[in-house]
């Protein structure tokens, strides 16, 4: 008699942030992400309170360009998803078991540690799973790439290209 195999379970992770603008540590992130899940899903917050430059659906967008070479490269299946709710009820909508998170430095930790507790009292199911930025992207921010965009200086080496010129673009009326 043959005995039936069940499915593997997918390994399904979802990568959530504002993306205001999307920089090379986002996509670091992502890649490496990428390399770990089946399917990765990277949520795009809508989150008023950080006064974005760009509108939520141009910010999904730009990852989708950028979530689409690396689906290319890695062979994992990776989707843009706009969200407006708890990040535990978008990870329950996508069916992850993971949340993965970027860690540049110290200073991060404390509120990536408090929110992984927090997530975790509200579904114990999902794990949260925190990669470090590589030595290359640990000190960009999205924050410090409009910043430094906003007054003029060189972001090029911060961001992808397209993001490059739409952020330039749109701070500058190019």
């Amino acid at each position: 008699m043959l005995e039936v195999q069940p499915e593997p379970k997918l390994r399904i992770a979802l990568y959530p942030g504002t993306f205001d603008p999307i920089t090379n540590g986002h996509v670091d992130i992502i890649t490496r992400a990428a390399k770990l899940v089946d399917r990765l899903v990277v949520g795009v917050a809508i989150n008023v309170g950080k006064s974005p430059i760009f509108p939520l659906e141009e910010r999904a967008e730009l990852v989708r360009n950028e979530t689409e070479i690396i689906a290319a490269k890695t062979g994992t299946v990776i989707e843009v998803k706009m969200y407006e709710s708890l990040l535990i009820n978008c990870a329950r909508e996508v069916g992850a078991k993971m949340i993965v998170r970027g860690l540049r430095a110290v200073s991060d930790f404390d509120y990536e540690f408090q929110m992984a507790g927090m997530n975790y009292r509200l579904d114990s199911d999902i794990e949260t799973v925190f990669l470090m930025a590589s030595e290359h992207h640990q000190f960009i921010s999205s924050r410090f790439v409009k910043d430094i965009a906003t007054f003029g200086g060189d972001i090029s080496s911060f961001v992808p290209q397209l993001t490059f010129e739409r952020t330039m673009a749109r701070l500058h009326n190019k």
